[in-house]
């Protein structure tokens, strides 16, 4: 009985077709060969590689993606985001290619020295690739993303900070300022500003640019007319937008109240600023490191004092607003105004620098 010869057949491993050629066979036909033999002998150049490719795109375009990114955000960020945008068109000049993105990458590698600063540049970088990969339809933009990795390096493991802050660093930088005021260096107000940042900064452990630079003359004003003194810190005042009760050691109001006497509401309660400039230009050292004392050092003493004195660790994460990423942050926890320097005073009320 012969095989059936329907439609199918040529599919049909059984139908006995005579005029189909297998696969194999038309592989090595007279012309098959000949095609793969040229190919060996003569290969065909490819230049559709990176090493070749050349993108454009505009000064516009950059521009149109900051204006983009930067809504909404801070003005320091937004100032970094100026920053990386400068560089980037200044390395590439509107064309992106191996050799400009190489450029760039060297270029920031070599110009900052803190990897916080090379990640923001390179970041940014990366992700304009990425943008314009969107808007052009075009994602070659992003393969050049793999010349802008940051590279690898071994980090350096430490068991404990090389900055080490302690209650006499702390009494004297008060006596520097004290002692400036006595030779002229600086005029009363100053004198009782930076005496009363200072104490604020070292019992209450607050980020020097993102808290105590923004705090006003009315909301310190409010907080020593209470029983139990504490700030209520504003989302925009944090660095984590996290809004809390700061609570005032009595120090710390006997250092503030001078200071807000006469001053409106709305007015900055400290000149962070001009107290920066002032560390700058003068050699207060700490005592264990042996390295000029800078601002964020306060908050250096708020944490390490704190062992000292075994702080206890939900109320000194809440006040600093340090390590409150967790989920009982998020939804469980929310102590009261006077919980808060209830638990404070427990640990800090028989501590006071001598001024």
């Amino acid at each position: 009985m012969e095989p059936c010869r329907g439609s199918d057949s040529g599919s049909n491993p059984d139908s006995g077709a005579p005029f189909l050629i297998s696969f194999d066979q038309r592989g090595f036909s007279a012309q098959g060969k000949k095609c793969k033999l040229e190919c060996k002998l003569f290969p065909q150049p490819n230049h559709s590689g990176l090493s070749d490719l050349v993108l454009l795109f505009t000064h516009e375009d950059l521009s149109g993606y900051l204006t983009l990114r930067a809504a909404g955000l801070t003005s320091k960020t937004v100032t970094w985001l100026k920053k990386s945008a400068e560089l980037l068109w200044d390395a590439t000049r509107g064309a992106v290619s191996v050799t400009t993105m190489l450029h760039l990458r060297g270029h920031v590698l070599a110009k900052y020295q803190d990897t916080d600063a090379k990640r923001k540049v390179l970041q940014f970088a990366r992700a304009f690739l990425s943008y314009m990969s969107k808007i052009s339809f075009d994602q070659r933009y992003a393969s050049f993303d793999l010349f802008l990795q940051i590279p690898r390096s071994v980090k350096e493991q430490k068991c404990v900070t090389d900055r080490i802050v302690t209650k006499e660093d702390v009494e004297n930088l008060l006596t520097a300022i004290k002692h400036a005021y006595r030779s002229g260096g600086i005029e009363a107000y100053h004198c009782l500003n930076y005496e009363a940042m200072v104490l604020f900064g070292a019992f209450t452990g607050q980020r020097p640019l993102a808290t105590i630079a923004r705090l006003t003359v009315g909301q310190l004003r409010e907080a020593t007319k209470m029983d139990k003194p504490v700030v209520d810190v504003l989302p925009w005042q944090d660095k984590i937008r996290m809004q809390h009760y700061c609570p005032l050691h009595p120090q710390v109001v006997e250092a503030i109240l001078p200071v807000l006497d006469g001053r409106q509401d709305d007015a900055l309660a400290f000149d962070q600023l001009s107290f920066q400039q002032w560390l700058r230009y003068h050699e207060v050292r700490l005592l264990k490191s042996n390295v000029r004392i800078v601002m964020s050092d306060l908050r250096k003493f708020a944490e390490q004092y704190g062992d000292v004195i075994q702080w206890d660790q939900s109320n000194r994460a809440y006040i600093m607003t340090h390590g409150v990423s967790g989920i009982d942050w998020k939804h469980y926890k929310h102590p009261l105004p006077e919980h808060v320097y209830d638990v404070y005073m427990q640990y800090w009320k028989d501590v006071r620098c001598v001024l």
